[in-house]
């Protein structure tokens, strides 16, 4: 059982920007939500985020204009509030029907959302999907202006059986910052093993020990 951390402080503030766009259908979409609750279900993701006191966002993305905050801000100290927050994001209705890709839009709405949290060290975005960004065309603009912020982006590439490691490379290139990573998942059905590897990436040491937004602002893009 895990013990709840005697810290108040809050280390990683992170927001799942998730990937409901039209090439997610409903069975593939219920594989994400089921996934990322599988995640933090996990007994060692548990400790984790109850050790570094974090607080966790949902938002789900798809064209341009077409961005939901499916979970707020939710602060995780003790074991019970993940699992109560790991049922959360198994109900959670789907936020958008169909749509482009608009990868830049997502990451610039999860961007504004850490204002709420000025309290936490760091600050994450990890942003999954299937598709190479096909609609606003300002990824990079947006990712720069998030390392700008001190915010550190993650991504979770979902490739398809004819795919072979587009969506991966795209999302190394383009997407993620220094020193962050891409986990990628062979298909939807992988999703749950990825969002699971990658969680336990972002809150278990070194991650936890690592500079701070400070020390993210410091360093340049390439």
């Amino acid at each position: 059982m895990v013990a709840p951390s005697i810290a108040t402080a809050c280390d990683i503030a992170l927001v799942l920007a998730v990937d409901v766009s039209g090439s997610v259908d409903s069975y593939e979409y219920d594989l994400q939500a089921q996934g990322i609750a599988s995640a933090i279900r996990d007994p060692d993701v548990q400790e984790a985020m109850v050790r570094g006191q974090v607080a966790l966002a949902v938002l789900q993305w798809s064209g341009a204009l077409e961005q939901s905050l499916s979970i707020p801000w939710t602060r995780v100290s003790e074991p019970a509030e993940g699992m109560a927050l790991a049922h959360r994001v198994s109900r959670m209705p789907r936020g958008h029907v169909g749509g482009n890709t608009a990868v830049g839009e997502a990451v610039q709405v999860a961007a504004a959302l850490f204002e709420q949290v000025g309290d936490c060290r760091h600050w994450v975005i990890d942003v999954s999907g299937d598709g190479n960004e096909n609609e606003g065309f300002n990824i990079g603009e947006e990712r720069a202006n998030a390392w700008r912020q001190g915010i550190a982006i993650n991504g979770l590439a979902i490739e398809g059986a004819a795919s072979g490691l587009s969506v991966t490379n795209f999302y190394r290139r383009h997407v993620v910052t220094p020193g962050s990573f891409v986990i990628t998942a062979s298909n939807h059905d992988d999703f749950a093993r990825a969002m699971q590897e990658k969680m336990l990436r972002e809150l278990i040491p070194p991650l936890a020990q690592a500079p701070g937004r400070q020390a993210v602002r410091l360093a340049a893009l390439p």
